[in-house]
């Protein structure tokens, strides 16, 4: 028995429209048609990403969301999506920088978590 790699992400969030607005408007991310009660799951690949309601006994509220968690995006052009964030007010964590993953910038989403973006292939 194996582990062949990460096969879905989701984040657990306060306000499953907002993040879910956030992501769409802000990431430009789609939907997929169909998701479980209490989600909203994206068509991104190679793995599936989502936000989802808190499971029972997650608080919030209790610390940074994902402290000690990675999350990296990719984009095609990671400069113009960071200025298209900052320009909207959403808090940029580290400016963009080039290194061995292209352009890379970390941004916080509504809920708190750090999200790293870069745009090497």
């Amino acid at each position: 028995m194996t582990v062949t790699g990460p096969d879905f992400i989701a984040l657990q969030v306060r306000d499953l429209d907002r993040a879910a607005a956030f992501y769409e408007e802000r990431l430009g991310l789609r939907r997929v048609p169909a998701g479980p009660p209490g989600a909203v799951v994206f068509a991104t690949s190679p793995v599936p990403f989502a936000v989802r309601q808190p499971l029972p006994g997650v608080d919030l509220d209790a610390g940074r969301p994902g402290l000690g968690v990675a999350l990296w995006l990719h984009s095609t052009d990671a400069q113009a999506l960071h200025d298209a964030l900052a320009e909207a007010g959403v808090p940029i964590a580290a400016p963009p920088f080039d290194g061995p993953f292209g352009r890379t910038f970390t941004f916080t989403d509504p809920d708190g978590y750090a999200v790293t973006v870069h745009d090497k292939q």
